[in-house]
Parts: structure tokens; C-alpha cells; sequence
């Protein structure tokens, strides 16, 4: 190395506090992680060395990112886990299999995030002996499914003697860390890196030398020692050059010193830059290709240690050997390198050398590196398989062909979420043909949705697709227009799409698709009477095919008529879809949909449940997680703190769900105006849902106002829904809203009659609770006591909390006293808790519970401490017993 660990720790007391920290609380059983983040040469590496050297008593482990190993799926989750492969057997056998399958040593598509939570057991199996200590260097290197389980890693080991610590050059292009604990390494002060200087060069300097030398290395570590034998102390004093960026002037004092070496030497050195793996077996076997007399050669080439690995003594020092090589030079190398390497055992390194070594297109390359694309997704490789398809196009001969590969990388793209270099490669496409035209549509309207969510562009590119699809193939431009018709309702442009979607041509009648396209567009021109005969059937089959692809859209159209067990249906659907398909896209989806169905059915430990596993999957994916459950279940819950704390937290784009639930907060509340204005919000919004959810709130707040004319208009627009719907749960939400505006005491009891079903709980209860305060109203006071005894005790037991106290405050009127509602268990936990306090009661045990929310068996052995000193037990035997938990 060209300085010692001693000497680059000048100036750094802060940093190796913070490390010495982090391994004191990791012996001590309290894991953590923390990111260390700087330009190149600021002396990021030396810090972990000075981490490995002084865990004393740790199993150390490491790993390091290579820009070359970038595309290769796992492969630094790989490197970073060999040394514990004797623990692998130790495994369950799903976590044992989506290891082996993620590390190219058995076939199958691996769950990435059992990928996650296997090597976490891995960690633990580690640690029974003596604590863990696993270094991370290179970090802006890594390829992009081992930064996932790395960053997964790191977010799970607090309660684990576990120490995780990255090195990432500044600036970095990779999310997955940034939500770490980090520490950004600024320049040394004058004073250290005077002293930093002395030690690197012994002979005496003179000042203005000095200056110089200080002045260009701008406190960068790295810099003070190389830069004296970039140019000699003379050249300094001389000023023999404009200052530039400090990483290029290491790299340049590395070429300086490469340009020194003999050309074979060189060679060698160009040949290990090229093969990140630092296999000496696979290096000395392509140098040997390119004959190069490898013991002589490596005596000369002092930037390169050649041991039982290949190490480069600084990660710029590989750049520089390998960018400073000429290009024909680079493509010998790869060519060696790809001839040597194993093509079964490593089939997809090999594809890439040989893809390195092309000066020009070839197809049968190309063609290579697309079967290393469909390997790299089967592992759930998805960034890896951008790569491969990108190089794969720019070798391809075929202009079609090219066309459809560049749509194939951009698709992967997207989905790993590299949004500009996606756009960037739609631009290069070229075609006739109109389906890739189509896809190219469909592509960009996809792009247009994630980088500018609330504009109407991602509509019109699908409208543009469904267009070009409409003469040669009209199956796929209707499923265009569907895509277009839900994403109309959830940007707005609805009416637009309909529009373009009406002078289609009817489809076949078995059509799923043109049934659902068609009712839509009778719902948009002819409202909800004329679409109800077309949608009814179609919503009410939860197993339809266009549920199982668009999921989202039969919910909102399930909540659209007023079809609970619809709503109820295709939320469970999605979650077992999810679940069975390992998908983490479509199972939060469901799971939020399902939360959301659970907390209208009153079931709130089921909600918070499913709203904790959702959000446990959204952490491990670094994804946001889905609000929209959550203030479904605040505004019924009725707390008004934490809801409006929630409610003003959330993203504007999220508005209508937050007038609707501002609507039932302040309902539950008494606070009618309040009510009043949150309602009409919602329901002017004019979507497909939780508009219409609004109208009921609507309603009651309006005639509780004396806004008559206001409460007639939105009964009106319910009747409409409910009736098309013809379900009960609408039906008997009309009926008592229909009371309210007409006094007529029939509509209650027609109400009450109708929600007679032990899911409709909550809407029967508050039928009980409008008719109670009608009868009290009219001077029925027996009466009214009876109703509305009915209306507080299932909302007090469910825990509708505005609620059951505007019940009681109406009992009270009454001349009757409300019973007191007895403080529920899973009051007093957080959503996880009562997730883990309701897995636990049904029996599972620590380690089921933490594969489910990806933690550590021990993590979920904490939470159970909490859950028992919050409920004051002592055993999981009394938890089982506890009713309101379970």
C-alpha cells in the first residue's frame, strides 16, 4: 500500500470513535451499521482496515465491489458470504435453496428477499460462536441485487452482534444505502496533513514546495502521499501543471507510475484490472494465453499484490491500469480472460469478457449475452439483465432484432428503477414494426408515470399504443385501453380515454377484457344504470381474469357498487396471488387492499396486521410504503390526534383518500362542518371508489348543517351507485342516508334490516346510531335508548372510538348511562406488535414470525419483551389466551 494504516488514521480521532463504537455495542450483542462516504483517496479503505485490526476476538468477513462485477447478480453477496458457507446446512431448506439458486449453484427463479432473510440466518448461524464483523469496500460498485440484501442486512442486526461497515465513493449513484447510518469524510485540516506529508516524504521539503504539494492535494490523504512521485519535488516547486480534481490526480500518479513498467508487466497489470474476481488460478491461465512470463512480470508491477488473491493497493489504482491501457490492449485481455473461464460454472462472466473483447457487432455474442439475461432474471438478477440486454443490442446486426432487445433492456431498466438510462435507450429505438411500436408506446407511458406521477402523460402513451395495436391486433389494443382506463382513474383523464376507447369496435362477448372496457365506458357516458348490467356480473366474479392482471381496478369497482364481498374477494385474491408467485409487487398491493377491507369489516388487528406486513415488505424493498389502508383504518378508528398527525402527513397526490377520511373522521367527531367541506372535497374529485364512498358522509353532514339542497344531490348520485350495484351493503347504506333526508322512519329500519351481517358491522352500527338519534330527536326516548344501546356496544367493541362516544353522549341524553368500554390489549401495541402478538398467539414460532417480517429470530424475541411488559405476561401460553389479541 503506499501508506501505512497508521499513517492515513492522522486526523481521523471522530471516525475511529465512531468505528470503535460500532464494534463495543456489536461485542455487547447490539448490531449496527454505519456508511462511510468520500471522494476517492480521502481514506475510506484505511479505515476499515483499522476496523478489521482492532476487532479483536470478531469473525471478520469481506467483500468489495468491482466495476467490472457490477452486472453479475449476487456477486458481492456471494464474495461476502463464502467464508460462511460451512453454516449453509444449517439452514432451512428454502433459505438454503434460494441461496444456492441466487449463487448460480442450483436452478430455479429465487425470492430475492428469502434471498435477504436466508443470508441473515446465515449471519446468525455465524455469530454463536463470536460476534461479527463484515467490511464492505468499493460500496458504489456493487451490483444492485447484493446492495438490496446487504442494505436489508444492515437493517437487521440490532439486536445482533453483528457490525456491518461500508466504504462508498461520494458522489454515488446507489439508493439502496442511503437510508443507513453514514458518515461523510471531509479533507484533513492543514495541520494533519502536514504531518500526513512528513511521514510520506522523509528527505526535507521546502516550503514553497510544500505549499504546492498542500495546495493540490486539498486534503486528501491519498493525494499528499502520490502526488510528490507523480512529478518529483522539483516539478512541484515548479509548478508544473494546472491544479485538477483530486481523483484525477491520483489516477494520474498511478499511470505515472504505470507508464514506468515494462510492457509485459503492464500487460499483466491491464489483465488483472480486467478480472475483477482476483482468481490467481484464472489470472496466470490467460497470461499465460497471452504469453507473459507471470513471475517476472509480477516482480514489476508494484501497484498489485499477486497472492491467494489479486489486490490492487488502491481501488483507483485498477481504474487507472485499466482505462490508461489502450483499447486493443483491453480487448486482449478480456478476450484471455473469457477463454479461461469455465463456460458451465460461469457461463455469464465468460458472455461478458467476450462481449468486453468485441471491437464491433456479432451476433453470436449478442445472442450469449441475452441467454445471460434470462439466467440473471431467473435469479432475480433484473439490473443484470438490463446490462446484458444494453451490450447485448449494441452487438446485435439486425435492426429488429436490436429494436426488440433495446425494449427488452428498457423494460428491465424500469424496473430496477434506472429511469434515465431507460429514456436515454428509447430514444435509440428504431422499427416498423408496429407491436414494437406499440411496446415502445407502452414503455414510455410507463416511464412518464414513475418520473412525473400526476401529469397525464403516462395516459396519452398508452392511448398512443392501443392506437397503433387497434387494426392488427385489437385484443391487445383493448387490454391497452383497459391499462389506459386505470390509470385514467388514478391521474385523471378518465373521460379522454373513454373518449378514444368508444370507437373501438365490440369485442368478442367472452372477452373479459372488452366486458370490463365496455362497462366502463357505459359508466363514464351513460352512468352508473346503464353500466350496471355490464359490470355487476364481471365484478362479482372475484376469480376473473382481469382482476387477477389489474387489481387494483376491480377493488375501486368493487367499492364503486358497493360490493363487499367482491372488495373482500379480489383483496384476498391478490394477497394469495402474491404470496404464491413470490411477486413484491403484487402482494403489498393486495395486502393493502385487504387492510382496507378488514378495517370496514371492523376487524382492526387484522387491518393493522396486514398494514404492518406491507409495510415490512416496502422496507425490505426500499419501496414507500401504501398510506391509503392506513387512514382508511385512522379515520374509522376515530382517534383524532394520530389521525390528523397522519392525515397532514401524507403526499398530496393521496388527497382524495384524505378528504374521504377526513369526512368520516370528523362525522365520528360531531364536527359536521368540518365533515361538510372534507366531503364535498372527495366526492367534486369525480374517481372511480372513494368518491363514492364519499356521498354517505356527504349526507349526513350536509343535512346535520341544514345543507338540504346539498344532501339531496349526493343522495341522489349514491342511489345511482348502490342500485347498480343492487348489493346489500350499498343498499342499506342508501337506506339510511335516505332517512336522513326524508325523516322517514321505514329507511331506518329497511337500513338496519339489510346490514344484517356480521361483516356489515360497522355500518349496521351506525344505521343504529342515525336512527337512535332520530328516535331521541322525535321525543322516543325509551326508544332511542333501545337503538342506541345497539349502535355503542359493537362500536365500543370494535373500537370505533368518535364514534361509540358520539353513541354515548346520545345514551346519555337519554337519561342512560354507556357502558365503559374495556381497554383492548392490542390498544397499548405498535401495527407490528400487534402483528407479531397475533402470529404468536396462533402458534408460530420466533423463527416463522421473522421470515414472514424478514427479522432476525432474535429481533422478533425483543418485540415479544415489549408486547409482554406492555401487556403484563409472562409466556406466549398467555398470549394464546388473550381474545382481543388474537
Amino acid at each position: 500500500m503506499p501508506e501505512t494504516c497508521t499513517d492515513a488514521l492522522i486526523g481521523r480521532e471522530d471516525e475511529t470513535r465512531r468505528l470503535d463504537a460500532l464494534l463495543t455495542s456489536a461485542r455487547e450483542g447490539h448490531g449496527g451499521a454505519l456508511v462511510l462516504r468520500g471522494e476517492p483517496g480521502i481514506g475510506k479503505s484505511a479505515l476499515l482496515r483499522h476496523a478489521v485490526e482492532t476487532a479483536t476476538g470478531f469473525t471478520v468477513m469481506r467483500a468489495s465491489g468491482a466495476e467490472f462485477e457490477t452486472e453479475l447478480t449476487f456477486a458481492a453477496l456471494h464474495q461476502l458470504l463464502v467464508p460462511a458457507g460451512d453454516a449453509l446446512m444449517a439452514l432451512p431448506v428454502p433459505h438454503r435453496k434460494a441461496l444456492e439458486i441466487a449463487f448460480g449453484l442450483d436452478s430455479g427463479t429465487p425470492d430475492p428477499f428469502l434471498v435477504g432473510v436466508a443470508s441473515l440466518g446465515l449471519l446468525v448461524e455465524t455469530v454463536r460462536e463470536s460476534p461479527l464483523l463484515c467490511v464492505v469496500d468499493d460500496a458504489q460498485w456493487l451490483d444492485r441485487a447484493s446492495a438490496k440484501v446487504l442494505a436489508f442486512l444492515a437493517r437487521r442486526v440490532s439486536v445482533e452482534p453483528i457490525a456491518l461497515v461500508f466504504a462508498v465513493r461520494e458522489p454515488s449513484q446507489l439508493p439502496e444505502l442511503d437510508g443507513l447510518p453514514s458518515h461523510s469524510l471531509p479533507g484533513l485540516g492543514e495541520q494533519e496533513a502536514r504531518a500526513l506529508l512528513a511521514t510520506a516524504v522523509r528527505a526535507p521539503l521546502d516550503e514553497p514546495v510544500r505549499d504546492r504539494i498542500l495546495a493540490e492535494a486539498r486534503g486528501n490523504p491519498l493525494a499528499l502521499v502520490e502526488l510528490p512521485r507523480t512529478a518529483g519535488l522539483a516539478g512541484m516547486a515548479g509548478g508544473f501543471a494546472q491544479p485538477g480534481s483530486v481523483p484525477g490526480v491520483i489516477e494520474q500518479s498511478f499511470r505515472f507510475r504505470l507508464e514506468l513498467l515494462p510492457p509485459e508487466a503492464r500487460l499483466l497489470v491491464t489483465l488483472a484490472a480486467a478480472d475483477p474476481i482476483g482468481d490467481p488460478g484464472l489470472l496466470w491461465r490467460a497470461a499465460e494465453l497471452l504469453d507473459i512470463d507471470a513471475s517476472t512480470a509480477a516482480r514489476s508491477a508494484p501497484l498489485v499484490e499477486f497472492g491467494t488473491r489479486i489486490r490492487f493497493s488502491h481501488p483507483l489504482a485498477r481504474s487507472a491500469a485499466y482505462h490508461a491501457a489502450p483499447p486493443d490492449e483491453r480487448r486482449r485481455a478480456h478476450e484471455a480472460l473469457a477463454a479461461v473461464t469455465d463456460p458451465v460454472a460461469d457461463p455469464d462472466r465468460k458472455a461478458w469478457h467476450r462481449a468486453q473483447a468485441s471491437a464491433g457487432p456479432d451476433e453470436q455474442v449478442a445472442a450469449e449475452l441475452e441467454a445471460s439475461a434470462t439466467r440473471a432474471r431467473e435469479r432475480g438478477g433484473v439490473a443484470a439483465a438490463a446490462a446484458f440486454l444494453q451490450r447485448s443490442a449494441e452487438l446485435t446486426i439486425s435492426p429488429a432484432r436490436r429494436a426488440e432487445r433495446i425494449l427488452a433492456a428498457v423494460q428491465a431498466k424500469l424496473s430496477v428503477g434506472h429511469f434515465d438510462t431507460a429514456a436515454e435507450l428509447l430514444t435509440t429505438v428504431r422499427t416498423e414494426e408496429p407491436s414494437q411500436e406499440a411496446r415502445a408506446d407502452l414503455l414510455r407511458g410507463r416511464l412518464s408515470f414513475v418520473r412525473r406521477r400526476g401529469d397525464q402523460g403516462p395516459t396519452v402513451h398508452l392511448l398512443s399504443a392501443a392506437a397503433r395495436l387497434s387494426a392488427t391486433d385489437p385484443a391487445r389494443s383493448r387490454e391497452c385501453y383497459l391499462d389506459a382506463v386505470e390509470m385514467g382513474l388514478l391521474l385523471g383523464g378518465l373521460d379522454e380515454v373513454v373518449e378514444a376507447a368508444r370507437k373501438l369496435q365490440p369485442g368478442e362477448p367472452t372477452s373479459g377484457t372488452a366486458t370490463v372496457l365496455s362497462g366502463m365506458v357505459g359508466l363514464v357516458c351513460e352512468g352508473h344504470r346503464a353500466a350496471g348490467e355490464t359490470l355487476r356480473p364481471v365484478v362479482a366474479d372475484t376469480d376473473h381474469e382481469v382482476w387477477a392482471k389489474r387489481p387494483s381496478l376491480g377493488f375501486m369497482l368493487a367499492a364503486e357498487l358497493w360490493n363487499f364481498t367482491s372488495l373482500c374477494g379480489i383483496a384476498a385474491r391478490a394477497v394469495t396471488a402474491g404470496r404464491e408467485a413470490g411477486s413484491f409487487h403484487i402482494l403489498p398491493i393486495g395486502l393493502a387492499m385487504q387492510a382496507t377491507a378488514t378495517a370496514h369489516r371492523g376487524d382492526f388487528g387484522a387491518s393493522a396486521e396486514s398494514i404492518s406486513e406491507e409495510e415490512a415488505i416496502a422496507d425490505a424493498t426500499g419501496a414507500a410504503p401504501l398510506v391509503y389502508p392506513r387512514l382508511h383504518l385512522a379515520a374509522l378508528r376515530g382517534r383524532r390526534r394520530e389521525a390528523v398527525e397522519l392525515f397532514t402527513s401524507v403526499d398530496r397526490r393521496m388527497s382524495l383518500s384524505v378528504q374521504w377520511a377526513t369526512a368520516v373522521l370528523n362525522n365520528g367527531l360531531a364536527d359536521y362542518p368540518a365533515a361538510l367541506n372534507a366531503a364535498r372535497q372527495a366526492v367534486e374529485f369525480g374517481a372511480v371508489g372513494t368518491a363514492g364512498l364519499a356521498l354517505p358522509e356527504l349526507v349526513e353532514a350536509a343535512v346535520r348543517c341544514g345543507e338540504t339542497e346539498i344532501a339531496a344531490t349526493a343522495l341522489a348520485g349514491l342511489r345511482e351507485r348502490t342500485r347498480a350495484g343492487g348489493h346489500a351493503w350499498g343498499l342499506g347504506v342508501e337506506a339510511y342516508a335516505r332517512a336522513l333526508v326524508t325523516e322517514d322512519e321505514s329507511s331506518y329500519q329497511e337500513a338496519i334490516s339489510l346490514l344484517d351481517d356480521s361483516a356489515l358491522v360497522v355500518y349496521r352500527a351506525r344505521a343504529h346510531l342515525l336512527y337512535g338519534e332520530w328516535l331521541r330527536r322525535q321525543g322516543r326516548r325509551r326508544d332511542a335508548r333501545s337503538v342506541l344501546r345497539r349502535a355503542h356496544e359493537p362500536l365500543a367493541d370494535l373500537g370505533l372510538e368518535a364514534f361509540a362516544e358520539r353513541a354515548a353522549g346520545e345514551l346519555r341524553a337519554t337519561g342512560a348511562q354507556a357502558r365503559s368500554r374495556t381497554a383492548q390489549a392490542a390498544d397499548q401495541l405498535t401495527m407490528q406488535e400487534v402483528h407479531i402478538a397475533r402470529l404468536v398467539a396462533d402458534g408460530a414460532t420466533s423463527k416463522e414470525v421473522a421470515v414472514k417480517l424478514f427479522l432476525s429470530p432474535r429481533t422478533v424475541d425483543a418485540h415479544l419483551r415489549n408486547i409482554f411488559r406492555k401487556l403484563g405476561l409472562t409466556s406466549r401460553r398467555q398470549l394464546r389466551d388473550m381474545p382481543d389479541v388474537r
